[in-house]
C-alpha cells in the first residue's frame, strides 16, 4: 500500500467491494437488554428512593469530529463489537487497613455502602454480557470484553482471586478472617449504616432501610457463570497501589493483621491523613498518625489480605490464558501489550499507572516510544512531530486504546521505581502522539467514574479520534459500554456506544436475600449513596451515541 485505501482494507477483512459482509451474514441486531430499551429510574423526588424500570436512551450522532452521509445505515459493514468494564473494584470490606472514616473528607471513594455486594453486582453485569451477546446496532457477536482497571479496592491478592472467578466463572467465597462479618458496617458506629441494627445512623436518617441478614448473606458462597467470550484485562491504579493512593511498603503489613482503625476522635487527624492521599510531603505525618491508635477495633487475621505487585497481578492471569499478558510481562515492569480485536483492528492495552503512588497515573516514554512503534508498524500513513506526512509500503491496521487513566487524569510525573529513570509524560503527550495516526479511532478509559466522551479534533479531521470514558460498576449507575465499530462505505467509520446495566431487577422485597437480590440492592444502595459527590450518567451526549470518525 502506498496510502489507506479504504477498498483494499475491507478486501483483507473478508468484505465484498460493495460493503456486503462475507461474514457473519446471521448477525442479528437487538436492543434487548440494553439502556437503549430500560433504564433506571429512581422512584419520587427525595430522600431515599427505589429504583423502577425507566425509559431506554436513543442513541445520539455526534458529528464533532464528521459530518453523517445519508445512506449509510444500508451500506454499514460491521468491523468490530466489544464490551468494556470498568472500576469494577471488587472489594475486601472487612480489610484491616481501609480507611472508611476518612469520607467526610474524601466522599464515597473511602467507604461505599455496597461495598460488601461488589462481587455479586459484578457478576449479574457478567450474566447481562452472556445475555446480551451481540452489539445491539450491527448484530456482531461480541468479539472481547476489556476491563480498564481498578478491577480490586484494595490491591489484595484475595480481591485479585474474586474478580479473576468472576470474570473466568466458579464459586466465590466472598468473605475474610472470621466466618461472621467484621466490618465498620456492624460496629455500631453511627457514621455507617448498620444495616442489621435496628439503631440510628447517619444513613437511616436519609432513609436507608434496616435489612436484616444483609451482612451474612453477601458474605455467604455464590457461583458466577464466568463470561462466554474472551477477556482481556488492564491495570489501575488501585490493582497497584495501597487503597489506590499510597506506595506499597508502608502499611503493607496491616492487612494481614488484626488491627483496624475506625475512626479518629478529631477531624485535623481526618484531615492529616487524607492529605497524604494527594500530597507525598504529607504522608510521614499520616504515619504517625495512624501509628499513634485512634478508634481500634480487633478483627480477626488472614494472611489471604496480602498485596499482590504487578507482576503477581500478570501471572495470576496466566494459568487462564492471558487475557492479553504473556510470560513478556510477568516480571510486572512492562505491564502492556497488543491483541487482535477482530480482523484488521488492533487493540493496545496501555498501563497508565505509576508505583509511586496516587490515584493519578502517566506514561513512562519507553511504554511511548512502544506505542509509536507499534502504530508505525500497520500504518501506511503517519505524520511526524513536526506535522510532516511519511507513506510507506505497509498493511494498514485500525487501533483502539486501553488504559485505567483519563487524559485529563494523567499528571502524576513523579518517577516509577520500575523504571527509575524513565521520564513521565502526561495525558498532553499521549493525545499528541496519537494524533500522528490517523489509524487510531478511539481512546477506551475509565477511573472517573462517570461517563463523558471526548473529541479529540485536528485541523487535518483524519487525525481526530474519541476518547471514550465510562462510568464505574462499584458505583451508580453500574455500566458497562457495548462499543461497535462498523465502516459506512463513504470514508467514515461509526462508532456506537451501548450502555449496559446488571441483569437484576430494579427492585426486590427487601426480605429476599437470594443472589439476585443481592446484586439489586447493590445498585439501589449505589444510587443512594449519601457521600457521593460525582454526576456519573453524563449528559446524553456521553451515553448512548454513534461517534463519526473519519478513515482517511
Amino acid at each position: 500500500m502506498t496510502g489507506f485505501n479504504r477498498r483494499s482494507f475491507l478486501l483483507a477483512m473478508g468484505v465484498g467491494a460493495a460493503g456486503v459482509p462475507l461474514l457473519d451474514a446471521q448477525a442479528i441486531a437487538s436492543t434487548t437488554g440494553t439502556t437503549l430499551d430500560t433504564t433506571a429510574a429512581p422512584i419520587g423526588t427525595g430522600g431515599y428512593r427505589r429504583l423502577a424500570a425507566g425509559p431506554g436512551w436513543p442513541t445520539v450522532i455526534r458529528t464533532d469530529l464528521v459530518q453523517a452521509k445519508a445512506g449509510r445505515e444500508a451500506r454499514r459493514t460491521a468491523l468490530a463489537s466489544f464490551v468494556q468494564f470498568s472500576d469494577m473494584h471488587i472489594c475486601d470490606a472487612q480489610s484491616p487497613l481501609r480507611f472508611e472514616y476518612l469520607y467526610p473528607v474524601m466522599g464515597s471513594g473511602a467507604h461505599r455502602p455496597q461495598e460488601a455486594l461488589t462481587t455479586q453486582g459484578s457478576t449479574s453485569l457478567v450474566r447481562r454480557v452472556n445475555a446480551v451477546r451481540n452489539g445491539p446496532l450491527t448484530g456482531r457477536p461480541f468479539d472481547f470484553l476489556m476491563t480498564t482497571g481498578d478491577n480490586t479496592d484494595n490491591h489484595e491478592n484475595i480481591e485479585l482471586d474474586w474478580f479473576l472467578t468472576v470474570l473466568n466463572g466458579g464459586r466465590i467465597v466472598p468473605n475474610t478472617g472470621d466466618v461472621r462479618y467484621e466490618g465498620v458496617q456492624n460496629a455500631g458506629i453511627s457514621t455507617f449504616w448498620q444495616p442489621d441494627l435496628s439503631g440510628s445512623d447517619d444513613y437511616k436518617a436519609k432513609g436507608f432501610p434496616q435489612l436484616q441478614g444483609l451482612l451474612d448473606a453477601a458474605i455467604r458462597e455464590f457461583t458466577s457463570p464466568g463470561l462466554n467470550i474472551p477477556w482481556y484485562s488492564t491495570i489501575g491504579n488501585h490493582d497497584d497501589s495501597v487503597v489506590g493512593s499510597l506506595p506499597d511498603g508502608l502499611l503493607d503489613s496491616w492487612y494481614t493483621g488484626r488491627k483496624k482503625i475506625v475512626g479518629f476522635g478529631d477531624p485535623v487527624q481526618n484531615a492529616k491523613v487524607a492529605q497524604a492521599f494527594n500530597d507525598p510531603t504529607a504522608i510521614p505525618e499520616a504515619m504517625a498518625i495512624l501509628a499513634s491508635g485512634g478508634v481500634v477495633r480487633t478483627v480477626t487475621p488472614d494472611s489471604r489480605r496480602r498485596l499482590f505487585d504487578t507482576g503477581e497481578f500478570v501471572r495470576k492471569h496466566l494459568p487462564s490464558g492471558g487475557h492479553g499478558y504473556t510470560d513478556a510481562n510477568a516480571d510486572g515492569v512492562d505491564v502492556f501489550y497488543t491483541f487482535r480485536m477482530a480482523p484488521g483492528v488492533t487493540g493496545i492495552s496501555m498501563d497508565t499507572t505509576n508505583l509511586a503512588g496516587f490515584a493519578t497515573g502517566s506514561i513512562g516514554l519507553h511504554q511511548l516510544n512502544w506505542i509509536e512503534k507499534t502504530l508505525k508498524r500497520n500504518s501506511s500513513l503517519y505524520y511526524d512531530w513536526l506535522g510532516r506526512p511519511t507513506r510507506q509500503n505497509v498493511t494498514d491496521e485500525l487501533f483502539v486504546l486501553f488504559s485505567h487513566h483519563t487524559s485529563t487524569t494523567m499528571g502524576n510525573v513523579l518517577p516509577d521505581r520500575r523504571r527509575p529513570l524513565d521520564p513521565r509524560m502526561n495525558g498532553d503527550a499521549l493525545v499528541n502522539l496519537l494524533q500522528r495516526f490517523p489509524n487510531v479511532l478511539a481512546w477506551v478509559n475509565g477511573h472517573t467514574h462517570r461517563n463523558i466522551i471526548t473529541p479529540h479534533r485536528h485541523d487535518t479531521p483524519s487525525r481526530s479520534f474519541w476518547e471514550i470514558n465510562t462510568a464505574a460498576h462499584v458505583d451508580y449507575p453500574q455500566h458497562a459500554r457495548v462499543i461497535e465499530v462498523a465502516d459506512n462505505g463513504d470514508g467514515t467509520l461509526s462508532l456506537f456506544t451501548t450502555l449496559l446495566e446488571a441483569d437484576a431487577p430494579y427492585q426486590v422485597d427487601y426480605d429476599d436475600r437470594s443472589d439476585t437480590a443481592l446484586a439489586s440492592l447493590c445498585r439501589e444502595i449505589t444510587y443512594n449513596d449519601i457521600h457521593s459527590r460525582t454526576n456519573p450518567l453524563g449528559t446524553p451526549l456521553d451515553r448512548n451515541t454513534e461517534l463519526l470518525v473519519t478513515v482517511r
